[in-house]
C-alpha cells in the first residue's frame, strides 16, 4: 500500500499568496473607487434633473417668477412639485436622509439672483446656473442646508461671495468637477474653475451670464 504525499504551504508560499492578494486588491480598489463616484456623480445630476422638471412645473402655475425673497424655495417645491426630500440630498451629502421638512438634508442651492426674477428676464438659459450643490467650506465636500433652512433658503453664491457656501472645490472627481442645472434645463458637469468664474476671461466669456440673469 503506497502511502499518500502531503504537501503543505510553506511560510514563504502563503506569503506568496498573501501578496498577489494584496496586490490584486490595490489594483481593483482605485476601479471600484471610481465607479461608486460615476454613480453618484450620475445619481447627483438626476436629483438635479428632479429638482429642475419641479421648478418648471412651480414656473407654470406662478406665472413664470421664480421664488421670492420671502419663501423658502424648497418648501414651495415640496410636496407639491417635488415629492421627496431624498431628492434634495445629493449623493455625496454623508448626512443621515429624513423626510421631515424641519431636519431633511438639503445639498442643492438655488442661485441667488434668481430670487424674484421672472424667469423670460434671463438672458442667457443654456448659460445661467440655477442650482447647484451648495457645500459648506473644508477640504472635504460636506453640506449644512436643511428644510428649515431660513429665507430665501439654501443658496449658491457667485465667486465674489464664496461660491457653494462657501466650498473650496467640486463634488466630485478629487473636487475638480461639479454639477450644475441652468435655466434652459439641461444638466452639466463643469470643471470648479469654471463653474466658480464669473468675470470675462479669453477662455471664458460667459462667466458673468452664469450668475446674473440680466447682464
Amino acid at each position: 500500500m503506497q502511502k499518500k504525499n502531503l504537501h503543505a504551504f510553506t511560510l514563504i508560499e502563503m506569503l506568496v499568496v498573501i501578496a498577489i492578494i494584496a496586490t490584486l486588491a490595490a489594483l481593483l480598489f482605485p476601479a471600484v473607487s471610481g465607479m461608486q463616484e460615476r454613480g453618484k456623480a450620475t445619481q447627483d445630476m438626476n436629483n438635479l434633473r428632479q429638482i429642475g422638471l419641479g421648478t418648471q412645473m412651480y414656473l407654470n402655475d406662478n406665472d413664470n417668477n421664480f421664488f421670492p425673497a420671502t419663501k423658502i424655495w424648497m418648501k414651495e417645491l415640496n410636496p407639491k412639485y417635488v415629492g421627496a426630500w431624498k431628492v434634495f440630498q445629493s449623493p455625496f451629502d454623508s448626512r443621515s436622509p429624513s423626510q421631515d421638512p424641519a431636519i431633511a438634508p438639503v445639498s442643492y442651492g438655488l442661485n441667488e439672483n434668481a430670487i424674484g426674477v421672472l424667469a423670460e428676464k434671463v438672458t442667457n438659459p443654456s448659460g445661467f446656473v440655477v442650482y447647484a450643490p451648495a457645500q459648506a467650506r473644508g477640504t472635504t465636500s460636506t453640506f449644512q442646508g436643511n428644510g428649515a433652512t431660513a429665507a430665501p433658503g439654501v443658496t449658491v453664491k457667485k465667486e465674489t461671495d464664496n461660491v457653494g457656501g462657501p466650498a473650496e472645490g467640486g463634488t466630485h472627481s478629487t473636487r475638480k468637477r461639479i454639477n450644475a442645472i441652468f435655466s434652459d434645463w439641461h444638466v452639466e458637469t463643469m470643471a470648479w474653475t469654471t463653474f466658480t468664474n464669473d468675470t470675462v476671461t479669453p477662455t471664458d466669456p460667459g462667466g458673468p451670464q452664469r450668475w446674473n440673469p440680466t447682464p
